[in-house]
């Protein structure tokens, strides 16, 4: 691993902050005040989200929800609703969470700290991080996939970063090279030059602005990093989705409490072995595919006779389906449905 003197630390802060004073994406909605919400908010909402995905959702979620204390006190269907389409949602209920803990442990009153700021309920040393340095002008490196990249090639920093245990090395790497004036601004001016110059899959070091401080680049290396053991193949599960349908209400079944789409409406699903396990009106020929991370469920819809609905079941009308937080999955399961329907 390389070892920057005070000198090179210096230029580095330097010649990165001018970049992200020229050509930074300062224009981002969460970026236009260091307000701590709105940081916490698209924090969290970015975790595996492009930002072009994001900025609607953050924009929205904004004008609903513009407080701490509004998210904290909105029922949690209304939140889910703000979320509906981003997906991994036990992220908007712990951002909820996070906001309720904030009113009523802090009385409202932000922590300052990355570490007290771990105190809040799905708030990660990541997050803690760019909020602390970000909000609060703490000197703390926020790393994440961006960090990890970007220092890894200006470094040569050889720890498999798939590791739990590489995020301290990283850490104490790049913690003496944060600009102790501009954290906040050396923190996001590291996450544009990761979204750019140098992204994870078509960089452009030539034209990087930190071209000359890139030792994997001078060594001819810089495709070797980060280093990063495969990420093993999500497990395949199989589904019947089960269409009950009655006087043109469709029933659906509210999840268990814990698991995956804890406490969403979806069809009934019903593990099967094989296709040859089907049995019924199938309305699909090739699967609805739905991947979790570490999980690739295939669903076929089966058109069932109309059953009783016990105490997690209910139908639904077309207008009450609309105003329901639905996850990813049920939506791709209700658009097959539609397009099955309009084949028969």
């Amino acid at each position: 691993m390389e070892k920057w003197s005070e000198q090179t630390i210096e230029s580095f802060r330097d010649t990165l902050l001018r970049w992200y004073d020229d050509e930074g994406r300062k224009n981002l909605p969460w970026r236009q005040n260091h307000d701590p919400y709105r940081v916490m908010v698209s924090e969290i909402m970015l975790q595996q989200t492009q930002v072009a995905t994001v900025i609607p959702y953050f924009e929205r979620f904004m004008q609903q929800l513009p407080t701490v204390s509004a998210l904290a006190q909105a029922p949690e269907e209304v939140v889910l609703k703000l979320w509906e389409g981003l997906g991994y949602y036990s992220r908007a209920r712990n951002l909820q969470k996070a906001a309720q803990y904030v009113v009523r442990e802090y009385n409202g009153e932000w922590p300052t700290t990355s570490k007290d700021l771990q105190t809040l309920p799905g708030v990660g040393p990541y997050t803690a991080a760019a909020i602390g340095s970000i909000s609060f002008g703490e000197v703390v490196p926020a790393v994440d996939g961006n960090q990890y990249r970007v220092f890894s090639r200006l470094l040569k920093i050889d720890a498999d970063i798939a590791q739990p245990k590489s995020r301290q090395i990283f850490y104490d790497a790049i913690l003496p090279i944060v600009d102790p004036k501009r954290p906040g601004d050396f923190n996001q001016a590291i996450m544009d030059l990761g979204a750019s110059y140098m992204s994870a899959k078509s960089p452009d070091t030539q034209h990087s602005p930190v071209k000359s401080f890139n030792a994997a680049y001078r060594d001819g290396v810089e495709s070797h990093y980060p280093v990063k053991t495969p990420k093993p193949k999500p497990v395949k599960q199989m589904f019947v989705a089960h269409v009950y349908e009655q006087n043109g209400d469709l029933l659906l079944e509210q999840r268990p409490e814990t698991g995956l789409l804890a406490n969403f409406w979806t069809f009934p699903l019903t593990p099967i072995n094989s296709v040859e396990d089907i049995q019924g009106d199938m309305l699909n020929i090739k699967p609805v595919v739905h991947i979790f991370t570490h999980r690739r469920w295939e669903i076929w819809l089966v058109k069932s006779t109309p059953i009783t609905p016990d105490s997690r079941q209910r139908y639904f009308s077309q207008e009450e389906l609309a105003a329901l937080s639905l996850p990813k999955l049920q939506y791709k399961l209700l658009e097959k449905l539609n397009v099955s329907e309009s084949e028969i």
